[in-house]
């Protein structure tokens, strides 16, 4: 059974820093598209940032462009999401998911999604 675990959430002030860490048992990410959302309460689940597994390509959503990075470590079957510059409107539960087709059309689209986590709470405060 695939089960991916998200970890590194937690309460930073506003221009802080937070790194998620994503890792799978039971399947590898090859040839998957690994991407992270956000939900915060009252809005629709959002995309946040992939990446291509087998290409090392990433893609972004306008909000985080320039604060945050999502990178990869092949050794440990782990994805990174590193959080800059952290402002309020950055708070929600952040998920892990894998599109185990790797399909590159539909990258940000949540329902392409085929496995999720439980999801890291993040809230940016003072």
């Amino acid at each position: 059974q695939v089960q991916l675990v998200e970890s590194g959430g937690g309460l930073v002030q506003p221009g802080g820093s937070l790194r998620l860490s994503c890792t799978a048992s039971g399947r590898s990410f090859r040839n998957s598209n690994i991407g992270w959302f956000r939900q915060a309460p009252g809005k629709e689940r959002e995309f946040v940032a992939a990446i291509r597994w087998s290409y090392g390509t990433t893609h972004y959503a306008d909000a985080v462009k320039g604060r945050f990075t999502i990178s990869k470590d092949s050794a440990k079957n782990t994805v990174y999401l590193q959080m800059d510059n952290l402002k309020p409107d950055d708070t929600a539960v952040y998920y892990c998911a894998q599109d185990a087709g790797g399909i590159l059309s539909s990258i940000r689209i949540a329902r392409q999604y085929d496995y999720w986590g439980q999801g890291t709470q993040v809230t940016v405060s003072s």
